[in-house]
């Protein structure tokens, strides 16, 4: 299924100077990977604070376009300049999963808010990640398939964020939710059914 993901070689074209400025000045793909989690967890902190405030909820697509481009170059840092690692990739996957929870979870502390869906939106976005990174251990790749991958969660939240400047929460943010958290649903299915087809290809 398409997926936002599938722009990240563009995208990644496009942060490669910046990327290899940054490996010249002795930056470290895993120094870089702390610093989004960091950054994830400022502003999760600060919604959570606040509730919901206007400039917490302005500032998130900009959060998430910079989370964005961070794991980009934490990754060809690693790639591309010979920092791979056990911990690097260790780093990758748990920051990854608890950055979400961070940035999303304290939607559900904003007044009007479906607060049991958001946290059910979560916990399947968890579960879409841990089953991307399982397919490894039955031979196939790790899996990044959509319909609800990790950079289709930031657009959806980013746009959520700004909507909520606007429109008072209600029957439209539940329903959005739930829409959202039967993406999620599917994404682990298909998830796991191209994890399975491909690591039958690999044993065959």
């Amino acid at each position: 299924m398409p997926t936002i993901y599938d722009l990240k070689p563009k995208f990644q074209a496009l942060l490669r100077p910046l990327c290899s400025a940054l490996a010249k000045d002795g930056v470290t793909a895993n120094q870089v990977t702390i610093a989004a989690f960091g950054l994830s967890l400022a502003h999760g902190a600060a919604n959570a604070a606040t509730g919901g405030a206007a400039w917490v909820l302005l500032a998130l697509p900009f959060v998430l376009f910079v989370r964005m481009a961070m794991n980009a170059i934490d990754g060809m840092l690693a790639r591309e300049f010979g920092q791979q690692s056990r911990l690097g990739a260790i780093l990758n996957e748990l920051t990854d999963v608890f950055s979400d929870a961070a940035l999303y979870l304290p939607f559900a502390l904003i007044a009007g808010m479906p607060a049991a869906l958001i946290v059910i939106l979560v916990i399947l976005a968890i579960i879409a990640e841990m089953t991307g990174a399982v397919a490894v251990q039955i031979g196939a790749t790790r899996r990044y398939d959509g319909p609800f991958g990790k950079s289709d969660r930031a657009f959806f939240f980013g746009a959520l964020a700004l909507l909520l400047l606007f429109i008072e929460p209600g029957r439209w943010s539940t329903v959005l939710l739930a829409f959202a958290a039967a993406l999620a649903f599917a994404t682990i299915v298909n998830r796991s059914r191209m994890a399975l087809k491909e690591g039958r290809h690999g044993n065959a």
